[in-house]
């Protein structure tokens, strides 16, 4: 059986003595149960191919989409020039906020399978936020003001927000960026499989329906700000050939920054969510 190692926070742990790309149904089995307990499993030294990634990802449901690479780099090998009009770059800078997965869209990712290939010489780490240590260490005057209470979500606004709207004939075509009628999600969620609360915030985060703006916007970047800090985050340095599976329906996330001039290969696995909990209409007013 695997190893498991916790790691020094709220959340996570590096399981060694596996293998992702042949994981039979027993070891599976109890990888799920690991996945729900920790949230976030890191597995050095896997080297899975694109469509070993794809196969591991599914073994956790439908996919939201099978395999995209998050990557500064061209078809043709070449690095993008970060010389503040490239839109992939922008929306790379973008991810550096925290953030979950697909919050915008009608149904929420459950997690992403994450990969690395090609890896700059420093930076470039991605970090991760226990929401659900983030809920539990607010106080319960703040339990209850939140508790009722939701936000809109959307990728425009985020990207929009650090200045970025893409221009006719851009390279980036903006999956989910369109979606110009964003959902309504709670600021609490309910984690449909172990029942915990947890906070659902970031940088998609806006609009609270019953407060004006700037009252909004401070509330959710004091619970950002509150939520994502030491022992509920953990940032991760990588190794080439690390994989990565996180549960996005209690995590934030975030890339950290590099010299862009270096490149940087990622590959991305997005897992459904379940339309039964992660579905979030748009508001009908």
């Amino acid at each position: 059986m695997f190893k498991v190692e916790p790691i020094e926070a709220t959340f996570g742990a590096v399981l060694t003595d596996i293998n992702l790309a042949g994981i039979d149904d027993a070891s599976f089995t109890e990888l799920y149960a690991t996945w729900l307990e920790y949230a976030l499993l890191i597995f050095p030294e896997q080297h899975l191919s694109n469509e070993e990634q794809v196969e591991f990802a599914r073994r956790f449901g439908d996919l939201e989409f099978d395999l995209v690479p998050l990557s500064n780099v061209r078809a043709d090998g070449s690095v993008r020039d970060d010389n503040g009009n490239d839109d992939v770059i922008k929306v790379l800078k973008g991810n550096m906020g925290w953030h979950c997965d697909s919050t915008y869209m009608p149904v929420q990712a459950k997690g992403s399978v994450f990969t690395a290939h090609v890896l700059p010489p420093t930076g470039g780490e991605t970090g991760w936020a226990d929401m659900r240590a983030g809920y539990e260490v607010l106080d319960e005057k703040m339990k209850v003001r939140i508790s009722d209470l939701s936000a809109y979500h959307s990728l425009y606004y985020s990207q929009a927000k650090m200045g970025h709207i893409p221009k006719e004939g851009s390279s980036y075509k903006g999956y989910g960026f369109n979606n110009q009628d964003p959902p309504v999600r709670p600021l609490v969620k309910v984690h449909p499989e172990t029942g915990r609360p947890s906070l659902l915030i970031g940088r998609h985060a806006y609009g609270i329906p019953g407060m004006d703006s700037d009252e909004s916007e401070q509330l959710l970047q004091e619970l950002v700000d509150k939520a994502c800090q030491a022992p509920r985050i953990y940032h991760h340095t990588w190794s080439t050939g690390d994989a990565v599976l996180w549960d996005n329906r209690c995590l934030l996330h975030q890339a950290c920054p590099w010299d862009m001039k270096e490149p940087r290969i990622m590959y991305h696995a997005r897992i459904a969510g379940d339309p039964l909990s992660e579905f979030a209409a748009p508001d009908p007013h």
